[in-house]
């Protein structure tokens, strides 16, 4: 039988560049390279001055845990970023139903899951006994235990699990699908990750007004207005008005899922970022030609242009005064849905205010 080496003390051994170290000295090793995510959220949140410091000191020991997880497993960091993203942007979907377990991984898993199906005791938090019931849960600190409370155990779990198939690029979305059998969160992981490898960071959740702050522009909250063309329908987004070729910027980091013609939208591109948003931008003029389905954006950065096309065939316009469509929907796991996103565009474009106006 192989043996199974505690990720406590292969994380020691990597960060000491010997062999794995064993017993109290590597655990005692592990406490001060990586305490545990509690101290650490508790010293941060007692110390920061301020909300966006708390936030970038959570995206270190994040990275910090990615990269000693990375460097036990053969799965590139920018992959556990993107499942423990994915697995965060699940539970802030649907609260109630995916309560927080750990204090810096986004990752849940159901008790019987984690402990096995047929366990009689879902609480389950031995490593042998999880074994024989054939659960996911496994000891990734080295304390003995298999804590579905852990934030080490929990993606240490999923990471292993997902790379049995293979931790090379081209492999690992196999085990993705294995663990989650939905096309939809492959592609999700997918994405994050391709946005995650190309920055080279974890703080992309910067955003910014869609449109030039400056340009002649104006909007109201139109969530619910009724629209008639195609049948009875509720708007879902907000209508910015602006003249013909004012340029669209994206509002988000993300991803470019989205590009071409849509009946109702026109020319339309969609943009997914890192909460697992897709934002929706319409009735353009046109397209930023050196942009393409799969490419990556950042918040600011110019993607098309105002225009009224749409209601019609490809190249129908002028049905309408120039405007930009925004709508913004929340992926569930199997649906989306949407939400009025007129309260965020309030709040970023009196945020890029502040920031023109403090020089940053």
């Amino acid at each position: 039988m192989k043996a199974i080496i505690p990720l406590s003390a292969l994380i020691a051994a990597a960060l000491l560049q010997a062999v794995p170290a064993t017993g109290a000295a590597a655990a005692a090793q592990v406490k001060q390279t990586h305490p545990s995510g509690t101290a650490v959220i508790q010293s941060q949140a007692a110390g920061a001055a301020a909300e966006g410091q708390l936030a970038a000191n959570l995206f270190d020991q994040r990275r910090e845990l990615y990269d000693q997880l990375s460097n036990v497993t053969g799965v590139e960091w920018y992959w556990i970023a993107a499942v423990d993203q994915y697995e965060r942007s699940m539970s802030k979907a649907k609260p109630k139903a995916r309560p927080l377990l750990g204090q810096i991984a986004g990752v849940f898993v159901e008790p019987e899951r984690w402990a096995g199906p047929l366990n009689p005791d879902s609480d389950d938090s031995s490593p042998a006994s999880i074994r024989f019931f054939e659960g996911i849960g496994k000891d990734g600190d080295g304390n003995g235990l298999a804590e579905r409370t852990s934030d080490i155990d929990l993606l240490y779990s999923l990471i292993t699990f997902m790379g049995a198939k293979g931790t090379v690029d081209m492999r690992f979305p196999a085990g993705v699908w294995d663990y989650y059998h939905n096309n939809r969160a492959v592609q999700r992981v997918e994405q994050f990750a391709a946005i995650y490898k190309h920055y080279g960071k974890l703080d992309l959740f910067e955003h910014a007004f869609p449109l030039p702050l400056g340009t002649s522009y104006s909007y109201r909250d139109t969530w619910g207005d009724r629209r008639g063309w195609g049948g009875r329908r509720s708007h879902e987004g907000t209508d910015l008005f602006a003249g013909h070729g004012t340029p669209v910027r994206s509002t988000c980091y993300g991803i470019i899922e989205i590009k071409g013609w849509n009946k109702y939208g026109g020319w339309r591109i969609g943009i997914r970022d890192l909460n697992n948003h897709y934002h929706y931008y319409a009735h353009l003029s046109g397209f930023d030609k050196k942009l393409n389905v799969g490419d990556i954006v950042e918040a600011g950065q110019v993607v098309g242009w105002v225009g009224s096309s749409g209601y019609g065939k490809p190249g129908t316009s002028g049905k309408f005064p120039p405007h930009l469509h925004y709508g913004v929907y929340s992926d569930r796991g199997l649906l989306e849905w949407a939400f009025d996103p007129y309260p965020m565009l309030k709040r970023w474009e009196q945020a890029e205010w502040q920031r023109r106006r403090s020089g940053k």
